[in-house]
């Protein structure tokens, strides 16, 4: 950006209007995710949470018209892990452009035992990556439809100590839940890049922004019932760790900067300011790994490969 642009201050606590705009939060009833559709929320902006359980979703619905009176909320019934339902659930969608989505639903397994999901890839894997890779080809012209559509993508800070195993993508020789995820979050945040890269080379619109919430704990977060409502012996014990890390309500900032904020820029990364697990939103230095071309180009043709997904997405001139 030239020197001479002003200088833009931005208030997590008074964000723009975005009223007219249409936003997709998927896994939008819990979380990180929830406190996302929120903030947007207050903008005046349409929020849609994408969401597989129709019973979670209605208790966030009804949590965001609580808290944000007057709310344009609705839930798409949208089950990332599973390839074949995303082209009906996107049409579901009844719009006639969408401004952002924001990939944010994931899981992550702490049991030993590998799963897989409807269509036979790993679960963290198959979800955190593959159907938000899918997801984007079927938004790929409501997101053009807009005047300055973007994709977000919410990656993690573990992400940072991984490395893709391009050989053994779905972890089938050797699975670890904690490195999985990981890599499963790493080939997010890859995708998130590259898809920038190769928007930018076809002259779309579309921006594609990466951002991550640092450090997130549930008994930091202020309680949303009865999605989030820790005990108050589960928050005291985790008051010695505010010192690092912070509620999911500040963990969403990021990604709500990288959908609202003007000045954003496609194929950024935005995190927490202190040392990348708190704070207020800044961008940070994209990791080499993470925009490493090569790997993400055989990534990007075995997504392609295991989702059944044309190469150029369908976004206006990636022709």
């Amino acid at each position: 950006m030239s020197s001479a642009t002003p200088h833009h201050a931005w208030d997590v606590h008074r964000l723009p209007s975005a009223e007219g705009k249409n936003f997709l939060v998927t896994g939008g009833n819990a979380g990180i995710g929830y406190f996302v559709a929120e903030q947007l929320a207050a903008t005046g902006a349409l929020v849609v949470l994408g969401s597989r359980d129709p019973a979670r979703a209605d208790a966030a619905l009804a949590s965001l018209r609580s808290r944000v009176p007057g709310a344009r909320v609705r839930h798409l019934r949208l089950d990332v892990a599973a390839l074949s339902s995303l082209k009906a659930a996107v049409d579901a969608l009844d719009l006639g452009h969408l401004d952002a989505v924001v990939h944010n639903a994931g899981v992550a397994l702490d049991d030993p035992p590998r799963r897989e999901t409807v269509d036979g890839h790993e679960m963290m894997f198959g979800t955190n990556h593959l159907g938000h890779f899918a997801l984007t080809r079927h938004l790929a012209h409501l997101l053009s439809a807009a005047p300055a559509g973007r994709v977000v993508t919410t990656g993690s800070f573990a992400a940072r100590s991984e490395r893709l195993d391009l050989d053994d993508l779905e972890s089938t020789r050797d699975y670890r839940p904690k490195r999985t995820y990981g890599r499963s979050k790493l080939a997010q945040m890859s995708f998130g890049f590259a898809l920038d890269r190769r928007l930018r080379a076809v002259g779309s619109t579309v921006l594609s922004v990466v951002a991550h919430p640092g450090g997130a704990l549930d008994p930091l977060t202020p309680p949303r019932p009865p999605m989030t409502a820790s005990t108050p012996g589960q928050r005291l014990r985790a008051l010695p760790a505010g010192l690092l890390v912070q509620g999911k309500d500040a963990g969403a900032w990021p990604t709500v900067r990288a959908v609202l904020d003007p000045e954003v820029r496609g194929g950024e990364l935005w995190g927490p300011r202190f040392f990348g697990l708190r704070g207020t939103p800044r961008r940070e230095p994209v990791p080499a790994h993470m925009a490493d071309p090569e790997v993400a180009a055989r990534l990007w043709d075995a997504s392609c490969a295991l989702t059944g997904s044309d190469p150029h997405l369908g976004f206006s001139g990636d022709r």
